[in-house]
């Protein structure tokens, strides 16, 4: 039911922009997230967006370089990416939860998870 794609190799301080589309249900009331895995690493918060889209909230390590939004009349959410460090190598996975605020960094507080598209920054 979601879909994230956009991913590829990218050389560091380079740009990507992710998308996440929705499938076979409207989004448009759920807060949309974006979550990371890199090799070894446990899930990571990057950063989530609120139904209406004038609420975001980032992960430290993210902000100031990423951007969520959302485009309700599409079911789609992005998330643009600059100024890329090979830090920010992972696996990123879009998920959608009912509530915006509580507990917004937990990946298990999600109810639905799309696929994960690979970002790979080279040096």
């Amino acid at each position: 039911q979601l879909q994230a794609s956009g991913g590829g190799l990218v050389q560091a301080g380079g740009s990507l922009t992710l998308s996440c589309a929705a499938s076979g249900r409207t989004f448009s009331s759920y807060a949309m997230g974006w979550f990371r895995q890199a090799p070894g690493k446990e899930r990571e918060f990057v950063a989530v967006v609120s139904w209406s889209p004038g609420s975001s909230y980032y992960a430290d390590s993210v902000k100031g370089r990423f951007t969520i939004s959302r485009d309700n009349a599409k079911n789609t959410v992005y998330l643009q990416i600059n100024s890329l460090k090979p830090e920010d190598t992972a696996v990123y996975y879009c998920a959608a939860r009912v509530h915006y605020a509580l507990d917004r960094t937990k990946p298990d507080t999600y109810d639905y998870w799309g696929q994960g598209t690979l970002v790979t920054v080279s040096s």
